[in-house]
């Protein structure tokens, strides 16, 4: 189970401030591409689940992920997640052969659970969108500031994986509410903006 905090910034001008604040505790920036896939008839979608590949700056390396049950309440995050290594340049070659993703079956337990669980025989690429993410280590806290591009416009959220997460989001709140930088609670994951096809309401 993953479990998050989720803030979401309301523009560019707040998310050059955060990143501002937070330079002297930056430790990378990572380019993240994610691309998604589903069947035809979004079998995974219908039962609240999400097939990712990510590539992370132009193909250093990529990730198989697989999510599932999510639940996003009062800006915290929960949602099982399975995450596999795999191959950048086999990674892309599925972009325009999708199905040759379930030829990893034999060597992928998400390709695995996907056909046992959810039954998937067929998949198309639904496309996706690219993430700037500064990640910060404050307070030991690890914190991920988003600027995530979609095809319809750009969104800007912070967010930090937790174990304690109504105290995490405590201290998150409080140092964006000290140095004057709105905010609201995320209520809808990064996928489900893509799928929406519009930038959340503010």
């Amino acid at each position: 189970m993953e479990v998050e905090v989720k803030l979401r910034l309301p523009n560019s001008q707040s998310h050059q401030k955060l990143s501002n604040l937070l330079s002297p505790f930056h430790t990378t920036t990572l380019i993240q591409e994610n691309i998604f896939f589903d069947t035809p008839t979004t079998t995974l979608a219908v039962s609240n689940a999400a097939l990712r590949l990510r590539f992370y700056n132009l193909d250093s390396y990529a990730v198989l992920s697989l999510k599932s049950k999510p639940e996003l309440t009062q800006g915290i995050s929960r949602v099982e997640e399975h995450e596999e290594p795999i191959d950048p340049s086999l990674a892309r070659s599925f972009l325009t052969d999708p199905n040759g993703l379930l030829g990893l079956s034999n060597k992928s337990q998400i390709m695995e659970k996907l056909k046992g669980e959810f039954g998937v025989d067929e998949l198309i690429c639904l496309g996706g969108f690219k993430n700037v993410r500064g990640v910060y280590d404050w307070k030991g806290l690890k914190l991920e500031v988003d600027e995530t591009v979609y095809d319809f416009g750009v969104c800007y959220e912070i967010e930090c994986e937790s174990k304690e997460p109504e105290r995490d989001k405590e201290l998150i709140e409080g140092l964006l509410m000290e140095n004057g930088i709105d905010f609201v609670y995320s209520d809808i994951n990064k996928f489900g903006v893509f799928m929406s096809g519009k930038l959340p309401s503010k």
